[in-house]
């Protein structure tokens, strides 16, 4: 949720009253936590991948079979997967809780409303609720489907998608759309002031 302050006489584009947003504790919370658990999955991930870097469509895939696309990294085969997947875990289910308490609170709230109505042009506000509520889930079904635990005894998760392969090519390239979303994000942070945005997070005030 944002709080928004009318500061009297200050103009902004012909305007004679700007309005400033405070970073509730709820946002900048889940803010920070979020980015502590993108970068677990990041460095996790690129441990997976080290471990087999090849992408394959279907249900089952491996060495000797034809793959649909490889990447252009080193085979560690039994390499960093094992603390790979570990951290891949852990983080993910942080970012699931994380991102289920801040959508709830932003809805019970009408955060998304209220933010994006003050903050965001058309194609930002297009961007951050697809990342929030299309590519996110998406990220978060995919990796459910690759669980053979969770299959076991929900294989709709799976076979909807065309197999376990189909589920890892799949959350392969929402990864790197998300990826690509973080970058975009740091970047107009850094052009609209790097050191203020980021101390409005941290502080709350901007």
């Amino acid at each position: 949720m944002a709080d928004s302050v009318y500061i009297p006489g200050l103009a902004v584009r012909g305007s004679p009253v700007s309005t400033a947003t405070r970073h509730s504790a709820m946002v900048r919370v889940t803010h920070w936590i979020s980015a502590i658990s993108f970068l677990g999955l990041l460095v996790s991930g690129i441990g997976i991948l080290l471990a087999h870097p090849r992408f394959y469509w279907g249900e089952t895939g491996g060495i000797g079979t034809p793959s649909l696309f490889d990447l252009p990294l080193p085979f560690m085969l039994g390499g960093p997967s094992g603390w790979g997947r570990y951290l891949h875990f852990q983080s993910a289910w942080l970012c699931v809780l994380n991102g289920s308490v801040y959508v709830i609170s932003g809805l019970a709230n009408r955060h998304f409303q209220g933010s994006m109505a003050l903050s965001y042009n058309p194609v930002q506000r297009i961007a951050y609720l697809a990342v929030i509520f299309v590519l996110l889930p998406m990220m978060i079904w995919t990796g459910l489907a690759m669980s053979p635990a969770v299959t076991s005894v929900f294989p709709a998760l799976v076979t909807v998608l065309g197999g376990h392969q189909c589920a890892r090519t799949i959350h392969f390239f929402v990864a790197i759309v998300l990826v690509l979303f973080v970058f975009v994000h740091i970047v107009m942070v850094w052009r609209a002031g790097f050191r203020e945005r980021v101390g409005s997070m941290i502080t709350g005030q901007i």
